[in-house]
């Protein structure tokens, strides 16, 4: 998986590229250091999904990850008449779970995580809002 998606090569590609399905990262930096990133994009004509967001493990709780959550979701709805926002969260990530249900997002159910190879069988769970 990282191999995948986190080879310098894509990595480029997607802080390179904005558009309707991925709609590019939005990075927060303080004193020349990247602290959080995000990005999202749309799964169809009115809903959009949230894709990756990352935070310094060392700067949780400091609304960091609001304010990207914030900034994907204004795009999400401004440039891509968004209505409703999803998102997949590794089952049991009791990090992720809490913050996402507190910005209103709904329990929708399980499926595979994304990406499981042969014998894997991680699980990811996923939550819905309207925006």
């Amino acid at each position: 998986m990282i191999e995948e998606f986190y080879n310098e090569e894509r990595i480029l590609k997607e802080v390179t590229t904005s558009n309707r399905e991925w709609g590019g990262y939005f990075v927060a930096v303080e004193d020349d250091k990247v602290v959080g990133a995000g990005g999202g994009g749309m799964v169809s004509e009115t809903e959009g999904e949230l894709y990756v967001l990352y935070l310094d493990p060392l700067r949780r709780n400091e609304g960091i990850g609001t304010r990207l959550l914030d900034a994907i979701t204004k795009q999400q709805k401004e440039e891509f008449n968004a209505r409703k926002q999803w998102v997949s969260v590794q089952q049991g990530n009791q990090k992720g779970i809490p913050f996402y249900e507190a910005k209103g997002f709904v329990y929708e159910g399980e499926q595979a995580g994304y990406g499981n190879k042969d014998g894997e069988d991680y699980r990811s769970v996923r939550y819905f809002r309207f925006i």
